[in-house]
């Protein structure tokens, strides 16, 4: 009789908690998010990766940690599950670690999990490039190789090795970066490591591109073409060094790591959370001014979580206003762009060719398709 499939399985609950309320994190302010109304969304990612292989239960067994660390939500989705670490409720990064640690004595083919660079730093310490492992995307910064590029994109690689199709292995950087100086609008990535992951380019994410656009002759001719189109309905400005390009030729404060909102070329409202983003859009004329991730290609669910499936519902994917430079579009090399918005269906819904501001009256065409979408 064949063996099963052992997946590891490891969920942060905490994870992303900060993003819908502009906190651009969740490293040590968790309870500060939850104060401020954010609900956990990490179980309900890890769900999407694993309904893509709910039909092989009998081919898995799942190796994981009490609660809501995983326990639970393999068992609602009836898979076999092994329960090895005994989580408290309230958990941390050292339960992250001590679960990893109890996993792998049990010989994991896999390690999935839910989180965060973060949590990608937390499991690396452990697991090092012992095991492949394979991050569903969940946390606010995700700056690392180790992600499926949507959750559901994890799912598929997943239902590949159980397939048993041949996936060849990688190595994939783990990246983080200092939360305190990125509330404070500055990025300072670092390379803490890396680790083995299943080498599915359609589904794995790009380590994320830093730095920024040194031809500012762009940026200015991308912002005056924005600027001359503005109306008097409301712009939601999103995060993204090429749309602080726009707010600094408006003379307008940015918070270039968050969301801003403007009307009649004037700041109403600075760093706004996705409950206040809701509440000033409701039933007005609304357009939203997002870039992409550079190297990603991720427009949607990459350090702007603010930016709700509700939201992007209110306002109409006929009222999306995409910037980028050539040089960015160039180096996703044909790659499509991605929305991981944490609504699938409206993920769906967001397919398809866009007209992407690229100058002064210059623009390309470009496709929006989630690859884990597409056949």
């Amino acid at each position: 009789m064949q063996r099963q499939f052992r997946l590891g399985l490891i969920i942060n609950p905490l994870a992303g908690l900060g993003g819908s309320v502009a906190l651009k994190g969740s490293d040590n302010v968790a309870d500060e998010a939850l104060r401020l109304g954010a609900t956990p969304k990490a179980n309900e990612r890890m769900g999407q990766a694993l309904a893509v292989v709910k039909d092989y239960a009998d081919k898995l067994q799942i190796i994981t940690a009490a609660g809501a660390m995983g326990q639970t939500l393999a068992e609602q989705l009836g898979f076999a599950v092994t329960c090895c670490y005994p989580a408290p409720a309230q958990t941390t990064a050292v339960d992250t670690c001590e679960a990893v640690k109890q996993i792998l004595s049990y010989q994991p083919d896999l390690l999935l999990f839910a989180g965060g660079d973060g949590t990608a730093r937390d499991i690396d310490s452990v697991v090092g490039d012992t095991i492949p492992v394979l991050g569903v995307p969940a946390g606010v910064k995700i700056h690392s190789g180790v992600y499926g590029v949507t959750p559901h994109a994890s799912g598929m690689v997943l239902k590949m090795l159980l397939d048993g199709q041949l996936v060849s292995l990688m190595q994939a950087d783990v990246m983080d970066i200092d939360e305190v100086a990125f509330r404070a609008g500055t990025v300072r990535a670092k390379r803490y490591g890396e680790m083995t992951v299943p080498a599915a380019p359609r589904y794995i994410q790009s380590v994320k591109m830093g730095g920024r656009e040194v031809d500012e002759l762009v940026l200015a001719d991308i912002a005056a073409d924005v600027i001359e189109q503005m109306e008097d309905e409301l712009y939601i400005m999103g995060s993204g060094s090429t749309v602080a390009a726009i707010m600094q030729e408006l003379g307008l404060d940015n918070t270039l790591l968050g969301v801003d909102l403007i009307q009649d070329k004037q700041l109403i409202g600075n760093d706004l959370t996705a409950a206040e983003l809701l509440a000033a859009t409701a039933g007005k004329q609304v357009k939203l001014v997002i870039t992409l991730i550079g190297g990603q290609g991720h427009i949607l669910g990459r350090g702007n979580q603010q930016l709700s499936p509700a939201l992007i519902r209110q306002i109409g994917r006929d009222n999306l206003i995409i910037v980028a430079t050539k040089t960015k579009l160039k180096a996703l090399a044909g790659k499509p762009l991605i929305v991981d918005s944490g609504d699938p269906a409206l993920d769906a819904e967001l397919s398809g060719y866009y007209r992407i501001i690229t100058g002064y009256r210059d623009y390309v065409m470009y496709q929006v398709a989630n690859p884990d979408l597409v056949e």
